[in-house]
């Protein structure tokens, strides 16, 4: 069964779209597993950033949550990395609250969808920045919520305001207890206030922080403008490293098979626990 992770977090710009692109692309290309990517977000930034037109779709996102009669294989679309597709979004998914008003089962229709889709090792899906009746999909398809946030104390709330949600689920929708997979520190800046915030991260939520922080890289900026993933644009940005690294770390969360391609890859165990260093490379007191 795949594992279905969403990247979220209900606030903007935090890289949500950035990790859900480069961690498909990752898996798929170098650890050769099967990978469908379903963007959630009107803004469509998922889509782009593998350099679709997104406007000039149909068959996107919106469609799969109001078609249960056809296979959701329909909406799929091929990407240029082998083994990984996407589902594209752009404007018209925000209409889908407004047309499934009347639905007592709206909160399920992704759920419904991607339990019919088999071919997958992983499902991974970028979220809207707001919380709603597509965010609420979404947390009810995914059995693994990765959270993205900004090096800044303003993004701590916005963290904080998942927890609660997540904490309400089972009592509103009889779900098991879902609680964050893992927190990916993003767009870094090496400060103290930078460091102070990850610091308060790991206090709230230890060993759940990836402790190599996704720095600011201009050169991530222009692969995306190119709608191309960093490792084609500058393989040598720094990056490039730590986007693979955290693919890793990904890979390793989740069953014995899935770690012994880690164990493979890296034979050596040459990268060091992902919470033993402190954000600027430092050994981390454990």
């Amino acid at each position: 069964m795949a594992r279905r992770i969403a990247f979220v977090n209900e606030k903007g710009g935090s890289c949500k779209t950035t990790l859900t692109v480069h961690m498909g692309a990752w898996l798929a290309s170098t650890a050769g597993l099967r990978v469908l990517l379903i963007d959630l977000d009107p803004q469509g930034q998922l889509g782009k950033t593998l350099g679709y037109d997104v406007s000039a779709y149909k068959r996107t996102t919106l469609e799969l949550l109001l078609d249960d009669a056809r296979n959701p294989a329909l909406f799929l679309r091929r990407t240029r990395f082998k083994g990984l597709d996407v589902v594209l979004s752009n404007k018209s998914i925000a209409l889908f609250p407004t047309l499934v008003a009347s639905d007592p089962d709206r909160d399920r229709r992704l759920l419904r969808a991607v339990e019919r889709l088999r071919d997958y090792d992983f499902i991974l899906f970028d979220s809207p920045a707001s919380f709603g009746t597509i965010m609420l999909n979404l947390l009810l398809a995914a059995r693994e919520v990765i959270v993205p946030v900004n090096a800044t104390f303003l993004a701590l709330d916005g963290c904080a305001e998942l927890v609660r949600t997540l904490e309400t689920l089972p009592e509103t929708h009889g779900l098991p207890n879902r609680e964050i997979s893992l927190i990916v520190p993003t767009l870094y800046r090496p400060t103290r206030m930078a460091d102070s915030v990850i610091e308060r991260l790991h206090a709230h939520f230890p060993g759940r922080v990836h402790g190599e922080p996704l720095r600011y890289d201009v050169r991530m900026e222009e692969a995306q403008s190119h709608g191309l993933t960093i490792w084609e644009y500058d393989p040598r940005a720094r990056s490039a490293g730590i986007l693979s690294r955290l693919g890793e770390h990904v890979l390793a969360m989740g069953p014995p098979r899935e770690a012994r391609r880690v164990a493979a890859a890296d034979p050596a165990g040459r990268h060091a626990r992902p919470d033993a260093v402190d954000p600027r490379g430092r050994p981390r007191e454990l």
